[in-house]
């Protein structure tokens, strides 16, 4: 009952039996039916622990101390063990942030404001600190189309509980994840919880914004995982901002789809021309709609019918002169 206290078995059932009146090893051997020595071993640990001494009256009796007495040392000599292990805590406390200060000034190199995370493990770590950190704000553009479905799944405990901590949250995600049963759900899982949800046709890149103070962007738009930049200045946040939120009032809920005028383009068949005028390949309209490559072929043939061009050079021109496209490129 007393292990917490730091007594054994044999040493408390040797407490126990020297309580009252003093007893020596032999008659506690026969009252307790130990040995010789497991008593004296038991007796030198009590005595360590100042719960025997010998008696005022014969020093070679022993006699226990009272319980009112002994566990108030055994209590003291615990709270003092908490009080430095609480001490060193502190110290390895100021150690560990002493060399995360120290490792963010080799990353940051004269306070740039700029830190590059090469690995996707780094990634994921500065990720998950900056997550545990938000307050405020939390804002997203998630590219790539659908999401896998172990990806949705593992961060629903975090979206959860930034979301129930009153962290605002928007995403804006691709208006193909409309199509994709799994990433729709999803979507309407976070909105469910709080979260504000908006499609647009492309994105820049991947993006997000903590608290309006740091900005994690991904360094290469078409591998995420090639690494990404951390963003800490004011002067390079505001514009981002700025850009998500220009981005955002253009975006349509996710609650509502906006349907075309009779004979109008859809956002996307819109966006996809817009990116077949500039020349980009099925490969890389298919990353910016996200969209499989045979999908952006599809829509650049229905395109090309529609606008009954021969070329995509000629869409790109029949495009300008039916009001599709500007008459100078953005």
């Amino acid at each position: 009952m007393l292990d917490l206290l730091g007594l054994d078995a044999v040493a408390e059932s040797v407490y126990r039996g020297m309580l009252g009146r003093p007893q020596g090893v032999a008659e506690l051997c026969s009252l307790l039916d130990l040995s010789e020595r497991d008593v004296r071993d038991a007796l030198d640990r009590l005595s360590a622990m100042a719960l025997v001494r010998a008696s005022v009256n014969d020093p070679d009796e022993l006699h226990a101390v009272s319980p009112h007495v002994g566990m108030e040392l055994l209590l003291s000599e615990q709270q003092a063990q908490v009080a430095a292990q609480q001490q060193r805590l502190e110290a390895s406390r100021a150690a560990a942030a002493r060399l995360i200060l120290e490792y963010d000034g080799q990353q940051q190199p004269g306070g740039s404001g700029v830190r590059y995370l090469e690995s996707l493990e780094s990634i994921r770590d500065h990720l998950a600190s900056l997550h545990n950190h938000v307050a405020q704000e939390l804002l997203t553009f998630a590219p790539g189309g659908p999401q896998t479905v172990a990806n949705m799944e593992a961060s629903k405990p975090l979206n959860q509980q930034l979301l129930e901590r009153g962290v605002e949250m928007r995403t804006v995600y691709l208006e193909s994840i409309r199509s994709d049963p799994d990433t729709l759900e999803h979507a309407h899982w976070l909105t469910q919880r709080g979260c504000q949800v908006r499609t647009v046709p492309s994105l820049p890149n991947r993006m997000i914004i903590y608290d309006r103070k740091s900005v994690i962007i991904a360094s290469d738009t078409d591998n995420t995982a090639a690494g990404a930049v951390e963003l800490t200045s004011q002067g390079m946040i505001a514009p981002l901002h700025a850009l998500f939120e220009s981005v955002w009032q253009s975006a349509d809920p996710l609650e509502v789809r906006v349907q075309p005028d009779p004979g109008s383009l859809t956002r996307q068949q819109a966006e996809a021309l817009r990116l077949l005028a500039q020349g980009c390949t099925d490969e890389a309209i298919a990353k910016r709609l996200g969209v499989s490559t045979r999908t952006s072929r599809r829509i650049a043939a229905g395109l090309m019918t529609y606008l009954g061009a021969r070329s995509r050079f000629q869409a790109g021109v029949y495009a300008v002169q039916k009001g599709y496209l500007p008459s100078c490129p953005d």
